[in-house]
């Protein structure tokens, strides 16, 4: 097998490798299955391997020995979250066992633009159940399928979610990136909580055809991986135009500019760095780092306008509640229609009496009343759910984010993710103490989590995010703060922390 160290690697000198002739797709497959095998034991970040994962990369050498190259991402294994089709041998199930034995018959459109840009499909990655849409109590990264998920740094905290595994499966090397998908943090925050960088793209930047769904004004997916640089490359991989998903019909343009993009060392000079204040302040170490970072961000020439306030959490949380739960039934009924004839379910009820059927084994730490509060909703023309919708894309765009920017002249707005991991909890839940995701998600805008530092052994992340369809200047600002205070390291798999 050769001899890889996937933490000195990134996609570009992976590609360089393998141009050179001292790397091959099967090798680095090869190695990231035996990570795979050593590690996930540990972790239990990878719901299933891709039977076919050696078979892709071998076609994918004998193209490259004839000269021909898909795309970037040429032999390059990247994990998948489960709730994204493949019509391969690989289950789709949103970590449900309800959902055990369902295969996709069509590809999701990320998976499409994967394989197109010549990936190796390594897997699929174990997540929060149902994206952690079924309870208010549920426990991050555990699901009734793949059972509980770890944190690398140490086992006995939460890996956050719900792209639970693509976030631990990329901090422990076990592939070169992994795609997560996002409706509330679900990108951002595992990715600060295991110390890796997540990118949560504009709302109709990358195309949801195929992906098990929560809420269709808030869903996305977004690339995960060991540096911004990494991150780019794989979210110009799977962005573009859906023809099946109507809201990617301005990505083109979008999608081209991140293609051509060139990562700017530079970026943050005079750039104007926007502190959301009332999105700090749910942990005093946290915020020492946060502060320190921002002194980063001003030794690099930005201009920071500190003690901003964008609209609260609480004012914004019980529309985003309504909004999600109505769409939540009517997207799975859609879904189930659409793109899972053959799977046992037609609506949402149908899954809430299987999950009651199967309670001992589906159900044995937390209920499902997000999915009973979704049951009774009564679809996407009533007059509740709209009027929630416009009032919080009021609240997160023209009174939120763009106010801000367009007041302050802002390129970006900054906070921490979110905290240190939490212990896990299967009976309590999990216990968040607080984070910065809401507005972006809520609004459909992007959002960046790079790592900035440590607190007691554990992972938090810096945050930027802005306005609709700004993902090149995000991914500048954040590439030049990550290669001048890199603070990413290594997981080091111990049982809890030690002091």
């Amino acid at each position: 097998m050769e001899r890889i160290d996937l933490e000195q690697e990134t996609i570009v000198s992976l590609a360089a490798g393998m141009r050179g002739g001292g790397l091959s797709a099967r090798g680095l497959t090869e190695h990231c299955l035996a990570r795979i095998e050593a590690l996930d034991p540990k972790v239990n970040a990878v719901i299933e391997a891709n039977p076919d994962a050696l078979c892709i990369a071998d076609e994918l050498d004998r193209e490259r020995d004839e000269g021909r190259l898909r795309g970037p991402l040429h032999g390059l294994p990247i994990l998948i979250k489960d709730n994204l089709d493949t019509a391969d041998g690989m289950m789709t199930t949103a970590g449900s066992l309800a959902m055990e034995g369902f295969h996709a018959r069509k590809d999701a459109f990320v998976v499409a633009r994967l394989r197109r840009a010549g990936a190796v499909l390594l897997g699929k990655t174990n997540l929060s159940e149902w994206a952690n849409y079924r309870s208010t109590r549920s426990s991050s990264g555990w699901s009734s399928r793949g059972g509980q998920t770890r944190n690398p740094h140490a086992l006995d905290r939460t890996p956050g979610g719900s792209s639970s595994g693509s976030a631990v499966a990329v901090a422990a090397g076990m592939c070169v990136a992994a795609i997560g998908t996002e409706t509330d943090g679900s990108i951002v925050g595992p990715s600060s909580i295991n110390g890796v960088v997540g990118v949560k793209p504009t709302v109709g930047l990358v195309g949801r055809t195929g992906i098990i769904p929560v809420s269709h004004s808030q869903d996305t997916a977004g690339p995960m991986a060991r540096s911004v640089a990494d991150a780019a490359v794989l979210l110009a991989a799977i962005s573009g135009v859906d023809a099946d998903d109507p809201i990617t019909g301005a990505a083109s343009a979008h999608a081209a500019a991140l293609q051509g993009m060139a990562l700017e060392d530079g970026a943050l000079g005079q750039a104007r760095i926007g502190v959301a204040r009332n999105y700090c302040g749910y942990h005093d170490m946290a915020d020492a780092l946060f502060d320190r970072a921002l002194a980063d961000l001003e030794s690099r020439g930005a201009i920071v306008i500190d003690d901003l306030e964008l609209p609260p959490a609480d004012e914004i949380r019980p529309g985003e509640r309504l909004v999600m739960s109505t769409e939540f039934k009517v997207g799975l009924a859609r879904y189930f229609s659409r793109h899972a004839p053959q799977a046992p379910f037609r609506t949402l009820a149908d899954v809430i009496r299987c999950n009651e059927a199967h309670a001992d084994s589906i159900m044995p730490w937390f209920r499902q009343e997000l999915f009973d509060e979704a049951e009774a909703t009564e679809g996407l023309s009533d007059s509740r759910y709209l009027e929630a919708l416009k009032r919080c894309r009021r609240l997160t765009r023209e009174e939120g984010i763009d106010r801000l920017m367009e007041e302050n002249r802002l390129d970006a707005i900054v906070a921490p993710t979110t905290g240190p991991a939490w212990l896990i909890d299967w009976i309590g839940g999990d216990n968040r103490a607080g984070g910065c995701a809401l507005l972006a998600a809520v609004a459909g805008y992007p959002h960046v989590s790079v790592p900035m530092g440590r607190v007691h052994g554990l992972p938090v992340g810096l945050s930027f995010f802005g306005r609709a369809w700004s993902e090149v200047r995000l991914l500048n600002l954040a590439y030049d703060y990550e290669r001048h205070f890199p603070r990413r390291v290594a997981p080091g798999f111990g049982d809890t922390l030690v002091l």
